[in-house]
């Protein structure tokens, strides 16, 4: 088996909105990648031994006082190195070049026109001389540097795109990363691929054997025990572990009462019945909705769950005498949001996981084998282990559950009438194609009683309203406009067949202002 981390880029991060993303498109051309804070050192960079070097966007100036800089080192490493609008600018000033403040700054679509003769780099790039892009920058490079050749412009800027092909260093303006650049992703495949010489052994199929690898050396005989929610980075963490040591991992399974409809059972079924995995199912739905009962603050309402979640959890992990890991689904971008989370003791686990963070007092060793992976990575695993594309391609579901899509106080009927309502409207998205073209959709109950009117009588119930997302990173969203036939048949099938609903809103606010869910 290849080594499947011998080819790695690294990506050293300026400040840029679109970072992740640059990681996720070097990703997508099958070779794995790091993002790391610019300053890392070069003792570090060395150690790493990178085939190339991605340096980002970032919000600041090159030229102000204190502007984040990379060591002079890094340009003598002999590695290819592509500078993207920040890290353009930066390379382009090392090297004696000039960068001012625009003119005219450059914020949303653009039109590059090539000049002279590009390099391979860029051979799929422009058709007929021309490509769309996507800019986002106040400042430009306005004298290239000694050595370097200008490769296109556009008409507020005639400096977007810079190379030395003898010392394989190129820069862009403009964001190749984003959607709204079209071809900005076969650039940077070709970057990585051709310019690089990487040849793509970031797979499905060898990042699962790696794994097992992995997993096996680590764990040795000892059991693992995973808090299973049914979630896609639970799910995918059971299946490879289990892929990995069998018997030696006993998942738990809290059923706290808020779950979407039938998600027990469905849980049971694949993991136990179908792919023989040991499940310990809790029913834990009395206890959770006793300890809620009248608490409406949300924070509160999450530590509740937490809570006791850690300590059903920890009951049950007392009574596997050989446990020594617990297993986590945690995944890269977890990893980079808390700045190089280290594994280490259990306690370390971030609150946000339905684990909730275990007490100090638990020894229990960490075990993360999705910990390098974006979500769209820990799908494809999911599917190539054989989870069903169902449950592997299913829309985030918060820890808390229920719990948060219920303003206010939770209650046992407030929880069946949304279990119900929610089915219904995610059945209907199934049903007419619109589930996969939505980041995230659910149904929130809203504890307020409207009038209405029933066959000859009038009416006094709740209402529930649904939530649909378009986003590709979850840090800003756009709402999914929904056909009003679709919305019609939706409303009319959740009031006909949900008693206690008699009013069905549809939310048509985007991220930011507003958050994705309600709580």
């Amino acid at each position: 088996m290849h080594d499947i981390h011998s080819e790695k880029i690294l990506i050293l991060d300026f400040g840029s909105q679109y970072t992740q993303l640059i990681a996720r498109r070097v990703r997508e051309a099958h070779v794995y990648c790091e993002l790391h804070p610019f300053d890392m050192t070069m003792t570090e960079i060395r150690a790493f031994k990178p085939s190339g070097i991605i340096l980002s966007g970032g919000p600041k100036s090159v030229y102000e006082e204190g502007a984040p800089a990379v060591a002079e080192e890094l340009f003598e490493l002999g590695v290819p190195v592509l500078g993207i609008c920040y890290g353009m600018q930066l390379m382009a000033r090392h090297f004696g070049g000039q960068v001012v403040p625009a003119g005219k700054r450059e914020f949303g679509h653009a039109e590059l026109l090539a000049q002279g003769m590009p390099d391979p780099l860029f051979d799929s790039f422009f058709v007929e001389g021309k490509s769309p892009v996507w800019m986002s920058h106040g400042d430009h490079v306005e004298v290239v540097p000694a050595g370097f050749e200008i490769v296109a412009g556009t008409a507020n800027a005639p400096v977007c795109a810079i190379q030395n092909p003898a010392r394989r260093l190129y820069g862009v303006q403009f964001h190749p990363e984003v959607n709204h650049t079209p071809r900005g992703e076969a650039l940077l495949d070709t970057f990585v691929r051709k310019v690089c010489g990487c040849n793509g052994l970031w797979t499905p199929g060898q990042i699962i054997e790696d794994a097992i690898e992995r997993i096996r050396a680590q764990v040795g005989s000892d059991h693992v025990i995973l808090g299973l929610s049914g979630g896609v980075d639970s799910s995918v963490a059971a299946a490879l572990i289990h892929r990995a040591i069998g018997a030696q991992l006993t998942c738990v399974f809290v059923d706290n009462g808020l779950l979407r409809l039938g998600e027990g059972d469905q849980v049971m079924a694949t993991f136990a019945e179908s792919l023989g995995v040991k499940v310990i199912r809790i029913d834990a739905e009395g206890l959770f909705l006793d300890e809620l009962a009248g608490e409406a603050d949300p924070e509160k309402k999450r530590k509740i769950i937490g809570r006791l979640f850690v300590e059903i959890f920890e009951a049950e992990s007392k009574k596997i005498a050989d446990a020594r890991w617990l297993a986590q689904g945690t995944i890269y971008p977890d990893v980079i949001e808390s700045a190089g989370a280290k594994t280490g003791k259990a306690h370390n686990i971030k609150s946000h996981h339905n684990v909730g963070g275990l007490p100090e007092h638990m020894t229990l060793k960490l075990l993360e084998p999705l910990r390098e992976l974006f979500k769209d990575e820990v799908r494809a695993i999911g599917e190539e282990l054989g989870l069903p594309h169902r449950m592997v391609w299913r829309h985030p579901f918060p820890g808390p559950g229920l719990g948060v899509r219920i303003l206010g106080a939770v209650k046992k009927e407030y929880a069946d009438i949304l279990r119900h309502a929610d089915a219904i409207y995610i059945e209907e998205l199934y049903a007419s194609g619109h589930y996969e073209k939505i980041s995230q959709a659910f149904a929130v109950f809203l504890p307020v009683k409207s009038v209405g009117v029933m066959g000859d009588g009038r009416t006094y119930e709740y209402v529930v309203a649904l939530r649909a997302v378009e986003t590709k990173d979850f840090m800003t969203a756009g709402w999914y406009p929904m056909p009003y036939e679709d919305l019609a048949r939706i409303s009319s099938r959740i009031i006909n067949e949900v008693r206690g609903i008699n009013r069905v809103v549809y939310d048509i606010s985007s991220k930011p202002p507003a958050t994705i869910e309600w709580e």
